[in-house]
């Protein structure tokens, strides 16, 4: 076999993995900022669904509060993301944009119809 060949095959089985490293450090850096980013009031999801407010922060914990005076202790890996409010995120980009309108406006769902 030709020794040229056999070094493109070899790249061409390489490659995948080379990609598939970086994709894996990607996702694990962005898991840590998220984790770090987190402060007490913030709503979030957990990888098992369950949404809840941070009521509280610990150095490899944090409490959550899932209903009005109910708290549960999580490890910080298992927060998969921040939920952004809806009514926030909508009240943010109206003010970037400078399209709010005063209070006679006629509410407007999720998608922005009204």
């Amino acid at each position: 076999m030709d020794p040229l060949i056999l070094l493109l095959f070899l790249m061409v089985l390489a490659l995948p993995l080379l990609l598939g490293a970086r994709r894996q450090k990607r996702a694990l850096r962005e898991a840590q900022e998220l984790q770090s980013s987190l402060e007490v009031g913030n709503l979030v999801m957990t990888t098992s669904g369950l949404r809840g407010t941070v009521a509280g922060l610990g150095e490899d914990t944090l409490d959550l509060e899932i209903a009005p005076g109910v708290h549960t202790t999580w490890v910080r890996a298992a927060i998969r993301e921040k939920i952004v409010d809806p009514d926030d995120a909508a009240q943010d980009s109206d003010d970037m944009s400078g399209d709010a309108v005063s209070g006679d406006a006629e509410p407007r769902d999720a998608r922005g119809r009204a």
